[in-house]
């Protein structure tokens, strides 16, 4: 069953990770598929896994932390494709440290880039998705926006600001038919963490420590988050909006010992 025929979708962040799984399956469903993302060589290589798979994209090279960048990725898209049934705000950057660690360059970057994007993102798709009767925002947060984790006080604000985002701008424009919704993952094994763990000495003491801090005894997978993606742009979940997702392998339920 094609969920997505017809529809246009944008996914930011779409190089690699929940993105790029994202942007598959979209596809695989039907949708043409916008790959926005600021790493080029790997934006092409989801474009080409697509393509593979019979489906259609462009790919537009962006850098959400610039309005500039945005606002042309919108118009790239409407000059394409004529329309925006889906706005995936994917993209993100982690940078550790606490309150006092954190410099002041590291806070904005991980604002302008996590919360900012979205803003960004919404700000000129929604005029878009008005005109053409509606659309599905969907927005990654995380689960560090409900709990708190030692060492990611910049992360954990801006994934925050994005359940609060998520809620206000579901409830201007729910008139309009645009939901907004998002998902706040647990640990997923993206490139993202694997990063974080290549800086280590002993980065399996820390596998070992995040697989064993979710109830569920594993990380999650990028295609485990993209199902939901799928389901939130979706007819699937015409009755939902403003509302976050946990998929965390129930890291949230857990009581500490």
């Amino acid at each position: 069953m094609n969920l997505m025929e017809g529809k246009i979708a944008i996914v930011t962040g779409a190089a690699m990770g929940i993105g790029r799984a994202s942007s598959i399956l979209l596809a695989l469903h039907g949708a043409k598929v916008v790959i926005s993302d600021i790493n080029a060589d790997k934006a092409q290589e989801t474009a080409t896994m697509i393509r593979e798979n019979s489906g259609e994209c462009i790919v537009v090279i962006t850098d959400v932390a610039q309005d500039l960048e945005v606002k042309q990725l919108i118009e790239k898209t409407i000059e394409t494709y004529g329309k925006i049934d889906v706005l995936y705000n994917n993209v993100g950057v982690a940078i550790g440290g606490s309150v006092v660690e954190t410099s002041e360059v590291n806070w904005h970057r991980v604002m302008d880039i996590n919360l900012g994007g979205i803003f960004r993102g919404c700000k000129y798709a929604i005029p878009h998705m008005i005109n053409n009767g509606g659309g599905s925002i969907v927005n990654t947060s995380s689960v560090q926006a409900l709990t708190g984790f030692e060492g990611w006080a910049a992360y954990a604000a801006s994934k925050g600001g994005i359940i609060s985002l998520t809620r206000q701008v579901a409830a201007e424009y729910a008139k309009h038919s645009i939901r907004v919704n998002c998902i706040a993952p647990g640990t997923i094994m993206t490139p993202m963490n694997e990063k974080i763990f290549d800086e280590l000495e002993n980065p399996q003491e820390l596998i070992e420590k995040w697989n064993n801090m979710h109830p569920i005894g594993r990380f999650g997978q990028p295609e485990e988050i993209a199902q939901i993606g799928l389901f939130l742009a979706s007819e699937m979940s015409s009755f939902i909006t403003g509302q976050c997702i946990v998929a965390d392998g129930g890291v949230t339920i857990k009581a500490e010992k």
